[in-house]
């Protein structure tokens, strides 16, 4: 591409894509190399704007799909529309996505459509089961095939990717991108962050996140009666930002509301969410996210699903997969809570996900691929 910069246009929908997403899209904006463009579509609207105004950015195209009750058809076919009108008018070169959201699988969608390559940020993780986690198993697995540069996070994520045949020229190991955002934010400390004094220092805390959509049949329920057990403990605070689908918001407040030590308060913003999994002495949670994040600040994690694509975490030791029966929950938050070695080995296990560079790395390769194109 002699004498012009390429244009790449990143797409995010919800708070994890422009969280791991915000690195890349501060160097490309800062780049003299190419012409950056960013398309929101508003998939989770409050909580993405949050994350934006955190890492002080202003997309350029906001697509607003959020709407009350929308299905995952909504959604998709929303975007795929809407992002596919801004490659009709803008003509990039490249449409970066990140992991596995509707989001992600409808944009990369309607760059393909249009022959226009894709850049997929956190490629290559596998659970195996295409039901767990639903549906981004499935989108992930879907982004890839109409992939023109993968960007695993992890060798194993990579050997993932060469298991199932892609061309190995096309991969390229980064680390993970929320592991860049973990260092930008921490180095930046918020003035006027909430301090959160309220929470008792006498007392250890167990944050808690849980939103995942095939834990909505009983799983989510079983999570929450485990952690009323758990909070019968004087020793014990426990602090549970609820999502905002109504389903988690039901549960949560059904099964734990009125426990003295239960704190139900709601989703917080990137920066107080960072201080809180600093105060924290375990967390409990479903996320994907916080498996990565996590590590990184020394705690350990136990992830309330079945599966994990982040199969890392659990071999180096910082992660637990306990599933969502409470009995299990009760017993690991109780060995973590009692055993000193055993809160120690996870809590001080090497984190296995990068070392904050991994935006750099992205924006480098995707300038030699458009050189040579």
């Amino acid at each position: 591409m002699p004498n012009q910069n390429p244009k790449i246009l990143t797409v995010c929908g919800t708070r994890p894509e422009a969280i791991k997403l915000a690195p890349f899209i501060l160097a490309a904006a800062a780049s003299p190399d190419v012409d950056h463009r960013l398309c929101v579509t508003g998939q989770h609207r409050q909580m993405l704007d949050q994350v934006l105004a955190v890492f002080g950015i202003t997309p350029d195209d906001d697509l607003n799909i959020m709407k009350s009750g929308q299905t995952l058809d909504q959604v998709v076919t929303g975007v795929l529309a809407g992002v596919g009108q801004i490659i009709d008018d803008w003509q990039p070169d490249w449409v970066v996505v990140q992991g596995d959201t509707s989001t992600a699988f409808a944009a990369a969608l309607a760059a393909f459509h249009r022959k226009v390559r894709v850049a997929h940020v956190e490629a290559g993780l596998r659970t195996g089961n295409l039901l767990s986690p639903w549906p981004e198993e499935g989108n992930r697995r879907l982004i890839g095939q109409i992939t023109a540069i993968h960007f695993p996070p992890t060798e194993q994520s990579a050997a993932n990717l060469h298991r199932e045949g892609f061309d190995p020229g096309t991969i390229k190991v980064t680390g993970n991108t929320v592991i860049d955002a973990l260092q930008w934010v921490a180095a930046r400390p918020d003035p006027n962050a909430q301090a959160f004094d309220w929470i008792d220092p006498a007392k250890r805390m167990i944050l808690v996140t849980g939103h995942r959509r095939e834990n909505f049949d009983g799983g989510l329920d079983r999570i929450c009666q485990a952690l009323a057990t758990l909070a019968a403990r004087d020793d014990l605070d426990i602090i549970y930002p609820v999502h905002l689908n109504p389903v988690v918001q039901k549960t949560a407040e059904a099964v734990l509301g009125g426990h003295a030590n239960v704190h139900l308060i709601a989703p917080q913003d990137y920066r107080p969410f960072v201080a809180l999994m600093q105060k924290a002495y375990l967390i409990v949670t479903d996320s994907g996210g916080i498996q990565e994040e996590a590590p990184g600040l020394g705690k350990p994690v136990l992830v309330t699903r079945d599966t994990t694509e982040r199969p890392e975490a659990i071999e180096a030791g910082t992660a637990r997969l306990i599933g969502t029966s409470s009995e299990a929950l009760v017993a690991s938050v109780t060995e973590l809570l009692d055993n000193p070695t055993a809160y120690a080995a996870m809590a001080q296990a090497k984190n296995p996900f990068g070392d904050g560079k991994a935006a750099p790395r992205i924006l480098a390769r995707i300038l030699q691929e458009s050189r040579v194109s």
